[in-house]
């Protein structure tokens, strides 16, 4: 019913920037949460960052000053912005957005295929 489509993962040194970006498509009445987290290998999914559809936003401390998520509702998609990269940014970055689908009245989480991000020295 909601597909996430991610893309701007890659390579970076140390103190570059990525820009991530996230397109929601489908049957959508309306997205209410959209967000992103990151899986580092032998570690669990944590929360990055998310913004609500009033645009309130909450980051890991870990990337506060860092990290900026931004979203556009008409184009239903999600950005985060990745600057003063460091190693321990590693990891596979994943599109989280809590959505209401056309055909239901309740909220649903959906989750894109993830994207790599690598952070080298």
């Amino acid at each position: 019913q909601v597909q996430l489509v991610e893309s701007g993962g890659g390579l970076v040194q140390a103190g570059g920037s990525l820009r991530l970006s996230c397109a929601a498509s489908g049957s959508i009445f309306r997205i209410n949460v959209m967000g992103w987290y990151r899986q580092a290998p032998g570690s669990q999914r944590e929360l990055v960052a998310r913004i609500t559809s009033g645009r309130s936003t909450n980051y890991a401390n870990s990337v506060k000053g860092r990290f900026t998520i931004s979203r556009d509702n008409a184009k239903n998609t999600v950005y985060l912005q990745m600057n003063s990269l460091k190693p321990e940014d590693t990891a596979v970055y994943y599109c989280n957005v809590v959505a209401v689908p056309s055909s239901s009245l309740e909220s649903y989480n959906y989750w894109g295929q993830g994207t790599q991000v690598t952070v080298s020295s």
